[in-house]
């Protein structure tokens, strides 16, 4: 009997060559997308951003922006044929380490109302909602708010 071994799940730092794959995940995945200079001007700012791959295919992605002891999520997406299978949740959990690796005590993030499904992913991970910051996301008729969710990274294991 033969093993069959699962690709190996890689976390590395993003770079400027893996934007063309980034960008497809992006566009695929929300109607008003970050641009490529949205993503390269989080690389030459500093931000902590990193590329899930499986068997060498990009599958999924983080920024961060570190501010003295504080994180702010700004983008996570996983490629649409890969959701549901927990790399989300690796990404998170990875995004939540390197924050408190460079400092951070908090994570804040952004989510609109209508993404159910990051919603349940943060809330798992035990984010909290702290406010509302009211036309936040542009939408499709207008204006859609932002729940504003933080959890403690003091408990992460570093």
């Amino acid at each position: 009997m033969s093993a069959v071994l699962a690709p190996r799940v890689e976390m590395l730092p993003m770079n400027l060559n893996d934007l063309d794959e980034i960008v497809a995940i992006e566009n695929a995945a929300y109607p008003f997308p970050w641009t490529r200079g949205n993503f390269s001007d989080s690389l030459v700012a500093g931000y902590s951003a990193w590329v899930c791959r499986v068997g060498g295919e990009l599958i999924g992605y983080v920024v961060v922006m570190m501010a003295l002891d504080e994180a702010h999520l700004l983008n996570i997406s996983v490629k649409q044929n890969r959701q549901r299978m927990g790399f989300g949740a690796r990404l998170l959990r990875h995004a939540m380490d390197m924050a408190k690796r460079l400092g951070a005590r908090q994570l804040l993030l952004e989510v609109r109302p209508s993404n159910e499904h990051a919603l349940a992913l943060y809330k798992h991970f035990g984010f909290v909602r702290i406010g509302l910051r009211k036309a936040y996301y542009p939408a499709e008729n207008g204006r859609e708010d932002a729940l504003v969710y933080t959890r403690s990274l003091t408990e992460v294991s570093a």
